[in-house]
Parts: structure tokens; sequence; C-alpha cells
């Protein structure tokens, strides 16, 4: 009879490359799982002989990663994806993106945009994502079937639109969801003002009531544009942020989205009232939107995690690209090489997402204790031959495409590239019958 403990699953590594503590790459080592809760983490050898897993994964060419997060996105926006690109913000959301949604967004819209994105995403290594987007309902019911974890942001505009008619009714709606789903252990809720330009300071004012009675995040997209800082310096007299802190907004639990045009001041404001930022290098580029001040924030000791932004914007949900190109645009506006190194964005894509969600304790880096969210990258490609480190090769030459798989909370939801919980073709349909039907209107639409 052995005296072995019994396990759910054991995932035996190459490497484990835990986040914490820091810097460190355990070669040869298993996590053992048990009830979705990271139960050990101990040389192969050891755990062969301590424990009895119901199911054992010998991964000898892999690294094993805390799931990434996706600090910011609008999941359900694939179904733009290519839509209207090459413009700038203003006029791709005034003459385009707005317009669209207002013709085809709806709850089934959101549910099958949002299942497109989170197969997307699995495959991608993804395990958490942060959305704000129209019908959340719907972004929790796709979450769900995948088995992802998500932030459902309840979004908040002060306009009306298909989901709600005014700021109360979006608030009214959120908070209404938020109560549906509070006891989920795989969902989050974020208070999600869209931005500065689209939401009053009466509106502001009710988000920051009710964020502090619930201690939810507030997710804003801030400082995005010149154009966003001249319309605020118009219609205010202040810079958008010198706004939001009039209003009282600043806090821990702020996550800024973009904060691309920022002075001195402003990045110390951030420090001062410890605020997260979602930097998402690959939306700012694309939509020339300009470059964050990462250096100066990291400096100031600013909670910088990665998002992707839409694949409206994007045009693709790849946080492998987002790491990669977070570090070279940081050494390249610092003019330093050794600005952002590959272990400081790795902790960026995974633990400092959860921090600014709320989420650090459960979830963000492999700890005993902790959610089994598990990323596992194959190495045995050529591109990723040699290795002498996989830190390294995880930020500056892996790329999604040798994710092979995924669990969240114990759950696996990729297996050898495969999805577990998402019908591939049948999403294939779907997204090609919502773009037969846009592309059949989007010439006058647009």
């Amino acid at each position: 009879m052995s005296n072995r403990e019994e396990i759910d699953t054991l995932i035996e590594a190459k490497w484990i490359i835990p986040i914490e503590p820091a810097k460190i790459v355990l070669n040869q080592y298993a996590i053992a799982i048990d009830h979705g809760i990271i139960k050990n983490i101990l040389p192969i050898a050891e755990a062969s002989q301590r424990y009895q897993p119901q199911q054992t994964f010998t991964l000898n060419d892999h690294a094993l990663i805390p799931g990434l997060i996706n600090l910011h996105t609008h999941a359900a926006m694939t179904l733009m994806r290519g839509l209207a690109d090459d413009l700038p913000l203003m006029e791709w959301l005034n003459k385009h993106i707005w317009p669209a949604e207002n013709q085809y967004v709806n709850a089934q819209f959101v549910l099958d945009g949002t299942q497109l994105a989170c197969a997307e995403m699995i495959k991608g290594g993804i395990t958490c994502f942060n959305d704000m987007y129209f019908f959340p309902e719907s972004c929790a019911q796709a979450a769900t079937s995948s088995g992802m974890r998500a932030a459902i942001g309840m979004i908040v505009i002060d306009f009306p639109t298909a989901y709600a008619s005014d700021a109360d009714d979006y608030l009214a709606k959120g908070l209404e969801l938020r109560d549906k789903y509070q006891y989920n252990p795989l969902l989050s809720f974020c208070f999600a003002p869209h931005a500065p330009y689209t939401v009053s300071d009466k509106t502001f004012g009710s988000i920051l009531t009710y964020a502090e009675q619930l201690d939810a995040p507030i997710h804003i997209h801030l400082h995005e544009t010149q154009d966003e800082i001249r319309i605020s310096m118009e219609s205010s007299g202040v810079r958008p942020l010198e706004r939001i802190q009039q209003l009282g907004l600043l806090s821990p639990n702020l996550i800024a989205v973009h904060m691309v045009h920022l002075n001195d001041h402003e990045i110390k404001l951030l420090h001062q009232y410890n605020c997260s930022i979602a930097h998402c290098p690959s939306s700012n580029m694309k939509l020339a939107s300009g470059f964050a001040p990462i250096p100066p924030l990291v400096n100031q000791g600013v909670n910088i995690g990665l998002g992707t932004d839409g694949a409206a914007s994007n045009n693709r949900l790849d946080m492998f690209e987002e790491m990669r190109l977070a570090a070279l645009l940081a050494k390249a506006n610092s003019g330093r090489a050794d600005t952002l190194p590959a272990h400081q964005v790795l902790r960026m894509a995974t633990l400092n997402g959860a921090n600014a969600l709320g989420l650090g304790e459960s979830t963000g880096s492999l700890t005993i204790g902790k959610a089994a969210d598990i990323t596992a990258i194959n190495f045995s490609h050529l591109n990723l031959t040699p290795c002498y480190d996989p830190v390294s090769h995880l930020v500056y030459a892996a790329s999604r495409e040798h994710v092979s798989h995924v669990w969240v909370n114990g759950r696996i939801l990729l297996e050898d590239k495969e999805l577990t919980t998402l019908n591939q073709a049948e999403l294939h349909y779907r997204a090609t019958m919502w773009q037969e039907r846009i592309a059949a209107t989007s010439q006058q639409l647009l």
C-alpha cells in the first residue's frame, strides 16, 4: 500500500519560473496541484516519491510560468478585427467603430466575440483578462464557458447605447451583474468608465462612491492621446489626470490605461497614490498615440501591467508580442539597453497585472497556496534552441505559437495546443457569419 499523498495533478517540467521570488528559475521541478490550488513546488525526484497524482504531465522540454494576465482588452471586438485600420484614434472611433457598434453590438455579438477572444487568449497562454465592453453579462458567460479567469468591466458612458440608456442605467446593470456572479471564483468586477471625454463629473462621483463601498478597481482609458488632453484643457481647464485627482479617483484601485502623454508631476502623482497602469504598446503604436514613458514610471515604482487592447486596434490578443515590444521600446526610449530587463517584463505580464486587479493573493505567481493558473511553453522548437536563459527567451524569442498547455484553477484549458473547453470550428463559423453580415453593410456604414 502506497504512503504517497493523493493529489489531482502533477506537472513535471524542465524549468519553473515562479516570478516570486524574483529572478529565480527552478530546474527539473514539479508543481503539485490539488482542488485547483498549488499544493507544492519541489524537485521532480522528490515529487514522484511524495505524491500519487490522478494525472501527470511530463513536460521535459518546457518552461512553466504563471498564466499571462491581459490587463486591458475589449474582448468582443475580435469581431471587428481589421474593420477600420490605419487611422488615428478619434477618427477611428467617431467615424468607424462607434457607428459599427451602434448597428451591430448586442448580447449575442458580445458572447460570440468574447468566446472567440477567449480561444485566442488561451492558445496564447493568457489565463486572465480585464475587459471593458457593452453587455458585460455576455462577457461573463463567455469567460465562464471557456474556464478563464476574468475581471468583468461594469462599463459606464454618458450616452445611450443598445445596452443602457444613461449613466445610472449602466451602473445599475453593472451592479446587478456583480451581485449575480459575486461568488464565482473565477470572476471579479471593475468599474469601467470609458474615458474622461465620455464621462461627466457627476457620473465619476457616483462611480467613486460605489467603488469605495465595494473596494473595487476603476478601469479607465486615460492620457491616451494629445487630442484627449487638448479636449480636457478646453472643457475643464485642466489635464485629465488633474481632473481625475480633483474628483478623488486617484487611489490604489485605479487602473489607468495607456498613460502615453505624461509630465514629471503626473508621474509622481501616480506613484504617490499607488495607481496602476495598463501599458498597451502595440495599440499605442498602431493608432499613432505615442510612446508611454515607461522607464521613468518604473523608476518611480509605479505598478505597470501589460494589455493588448481590443483586436480592432491591435489586431491580436498576443501577450508575448506585448512583452517583447514593451522591453524594446523602453530600451529605445531610454537609450539604455539595461532598461526593463526580461525578468521585469515577465513580472509585468503576470504578477503586476494580478496586483492591479486586486488578485495578487490568488494568482500572478507560482506560489504555494495560490490558484493553479499555469502556462507551459515548449522550448524544443529550433528558434528557441539553444537556450542559455529561459526568461530571456520568453520575452525576446518565444511566441504564442510555442504555448502547449494552459491550466486555470487547476483545470486544463489547452492540452498539447488543443482547446479543451471551446469548439474551434464552431467559433470560426459564428465569426464568419458576423463578418458576412457586417461586410454586407460596412461600405454604407463606414
